[in-house]
């Protein structure tokens, strides 16, 4: 009897340090991660050795292999016409062609699109006549592309003269065979407002610090960038294509490839302009998209990763950060409501001592955790772009505090739709956002 009394008090001590350690795992969450971002872009600018960020070469125009620049268009009629016009008339690289694939639309992109071709034989496009998503778009498109290489490009985004010269540098060589795509560099054009500003900051330190840090560390990647991303194409027929029941397309096929073995890359020196929402609304309705495909692609996986740990040892970094990254936001939420209901509590019952006390232990979290998110975009302030953008620093407190905010919440929200997704409820239909001209966006 009295050595299940001692052991059951054992496990209960086990119990307790397990859920204590849990906890304080869960309460740094941010701050270790922050931190761990910050080393890796380190590792990755001093340590690693095959990243070829300014090594790249001009290909000779008949050495040149084919390019299908993929565009996906859903009422686009604001943007396509700058689009197409630029990529025809700027772009260093001569062997390629733009695929429009008009989804469904109904204002006057088909029309603009047939304007076009009478300038640039290499313009083509397919109709599709129900809006079916992004992903269906691409699916059909890849197929009748003639490129063995598909770049894809939204309406509003604007490569590098130079991004389809230093993109082949990456499918060049022997030790690229595995290569199934490479992303590139994301910078904000619309810096007019307050929010596109930080969202220059946050863009820096998303593709700045953490791409770095997946790359130096096993060549593994959370995700591609849906807006410029150059695919081999037959990588993406080896997953099947896109996933066309996902929120993120972008986010799915970059897990896909790296469940069987194919290698991504994430090319800092290739830049390309985007548009960022100008709205709290819009930004919200974008990162509870963002959240719904992170949590998609979680809840594809968790079987394989559960099943076989050896077998995917090398995407396993990814699979840990995301499930704590899940955890942590309903923690965040959970434990904020808590509270905030205690702190109301003691003010009402005039236990003063206890608020103060509360409050004094949140500054210390919120401080470390600022500390260490101000040095996560100090180095990705610096790292990209050689510092250019270092003057926006200055917006770092309003991104972390508002991302830090946002994001647990948009994974919260949308865990059951997600959840859905899985089990087989899912659209891949989509709306184009609010768009604005070029020329109104510098």
């Amino acid at each position: 009897m009295t050595n299940l009394f001692i052991d059951h008090i054992l496990a209960a001590t086990w119990t307790q340090t397990l859920l204590n350690i849990f906890l304080l795992i869960l309460c740094l969450y941010p701050v270790v991660g922050s931190f761990f971002w910050f080393a890796g872009a380190l590792s990755y600018r001093f340590l690693k050795t095959n990243k070829r960020d300014n090594d790249w070469q001009v290909i000779p125009p008949d050495k040149q292999p084919m390019i299908t620049i993929m565009i996906p268009a859903h009422n686009e009629e604001i943007m396509i016409e700058e689009t197409i016009t630029y990529l025809f008339t700027a772009l260093n690289y001569d062997n390629f062609e733009v695929l429009v694939m008009n989804d469904g639309s109904t204002d006057e992109t088909a029309a603009i699109i047939k304007r076009l071709q009478a300038t640039y034989p290499r313009l083509r496009t397919i109709d599709i006549v129900e809006n079916k998503g992004k992903a269906h778009a691409f699916n059909i498109g890849m197929y009748f592309a003639k490129g063995d290489y598909i770049l894809s490009n939204d309406a509003d985004t604007i490569p590098e003269k130079d991004a389809l010269m230093k993109y082949m540098n990456f499918f060049m060589h022997d030790r690229d065979m595995n290569t199934s795509a490479v992303t590139a560099n994301m910078d904000v054009q619309n810096r007019t407002k307050l929010l596109g500003k930080s969202q220059t900051v946050e863009f820096s330190s998303i593709v700045g610090v953490i791409k770095r840090s997946q790359t130096s560390i096993n060549d593994s990647m959370y995700a591609y960038s849906g807006a410029n991303t150059l695919y081999k194409k037959s990588f993406l027929i080896d997953v099947g294509g896109f996933r066309q029941n996902r929120a993120t397309e972008d986010i799915s096929i970059a897990w896909d490839h790296q469940m069987v073995g194919a290698v991504p890359r994430f090319a800092p020196n290739i830049v390309f302009h985007m548009n960022v929402p100008e709205t709290i609304h819009e930004l919200y309705k974008q990162r509870k998209r963002w959240a719904q495909g992170g949590t998609e692609v979680w809840l594809t996986n968790i079987k394989k990763f559960l099943c076989h740990p050896i077998q995917r040892r090398y995407q396993l970094s990814m699979f840990v950060d995301s499930t704590l990254s899940i955890i942590w936001s309903f923690f965040f939420l959970i434990t904020s409501v808590m509270f905030l209901i205690l702190m109301g509590y003691f003010l009402i019952t005039g236990n003063y001592e206890r608020v103060f006390h509360g409050l004094m232990i949140s500054f210390v979290f919120v401080t470390f955790e600022m500390l260490a998110g101000f040095m996560q975009l100090l180095a990705a302030l610096l790292l990209d772009h050689r510092g250019a953008k270092l003057k926006y620093w200055f917006f770092a407190p309003l991104y972390m505090l508002f991302y830090w905010m946002i994001n647990p919440i948009t994974v919260v929200m949308t865990f059951i739709p997600a959840l859905k997704t899985i089990l087989g409820f899912g659209s891949g239909t989509w709306r184009s956002p609010e768009r604005k001209s070029l020329q109104n966006k510098k």
